[in-house]
């Protein structure tokens, strides 16, 4: 039997199918579900103490949350406002600090710091600093790009992709570069091998064997490499290079390498060195365009 102390807790119907869809649905928090099941067990008649001990929560809590719904019903139920430090930011600073970020830069600087633009604006640097990842800001990163002025940036480019997304019949396509100056090292020790819990390791000091040039070009239809190292980087080097891509390639196929525009691949005719593209016709292409790519082409008749 109910407790005659206590006021009586009567539902509506309305009140009472919210209160069983809070208690029964799955995507409810569990708090709001707790005290769901809370009212409908004292709107049975139950006592604080026997809720208590059915739900196993404090009595306490029980007659907290009966206490609320008299008071206030199904919005009684609902989390009342925290306590805790009011704001000390306005939106106005906030502003002020996106607005100085992206418009303004200090005197004498190239970007602000969170230090001198907390100064400026009257908060904290470290407010400073919550507010740029909030409004996802990094004054202090920089990229660069470039734009090319050719013309005929855009045929170039269809020309130099068209390749890669449909290559021509009965030809090869290989897209070739170069790591120039790597270094030659040797150690005064042997390397150590890596064994368990232990990394691999090597003497700090070496003696150095000058630098050579690794040349690759892969080709883009079978994955496969054809490579070359030399001692020095020059032309000449690079147009050896071409010939092995050359005698590597089946009879009969043509040959289309796309390789940057360096300068040991474009010697201009009648230079101290031979044109690394003589037999080997280069699409024109400008040094400022982004990538910087050459279209060589060799006639299938070798």
């Amino acid at each position: 039997m109910g407790d005659s102390r206590l006021a009586p807790l009567v539902l509506s119907d309305a009140e009472r199918r919210m209160l069983q869809g809070w208690a029964r649905r799955r995507t409810t928090a569990q708090g709001l579900a707790l005290r769901a099941r809370i009212v409908l067990a004292c709107a049975d008649g139950g006592s604080n103490t026997a809720v208590a001990a059915r739900m196993g929560v404090n009595r306490g809590t029980v007659t907290k949350w009966r206490a609320r719904f008299l008071r206030d019903r199904l919005d009684g139920l609902a989390d009342e406002p925290r306590p805790g430090v009011p704001r000390t930011i306005t939106d106005a600073q906030v502003e002020e600090v996106v607005v100085r970020t992206l418009e303004e830069t200090p005197e004498g600087a190239t970007h602000w710091s969170k230090r001198e633009l907390a100064r400026a604006v009257g908060i904290s640097p470290a407010s400073v600093l919550r507010i740029w990842h909030a409004f996802g800001l990094q004054p202090w990163r920089t990229e660069t790009f470039k734009i090319s002025p050719d013309p005929l940036l855009i045929d170039k480019i269809r020309d130099v992709v068209g390749l890669y997304l449909a290559p021509p019949a009965n030809a090869a396509v290989f897209a070739v570069d170069e790591k120039p100056q790597i270094q030659a090292l040797e150690r005064t020790a042997p390397v150590l091998p890596m064994l368990p819990g232990v990394p691999e390791r090597r003497s700090f000091d070496y003696v150095r064997h000058g630098t050579v040039d690794l040349f690759a070009a892969l080709n883009t239809a079978t994955g496969r490499v054809i490579t070359k190292l030399s001692a020095q980087h020059r032309a000449v080097d690079f147009r050896d290079f071409l010939d092995e891509i050359d005698r590597q390639t089946e009879p009969g196929l043509g040959v289309h390498v796309i390789c940057d525009n360096c300068e040991d691949h474009g010697v201009p005719q009648g230079g101290p060195e031979p044109d690394p593209c003589d037999n080997w016709p280069q699409l024109p292409w400008s040094g400022t365009v982004g990538p910087g790519l050459l279209r060589c082409v060799l006639p299938p008749a070798r």
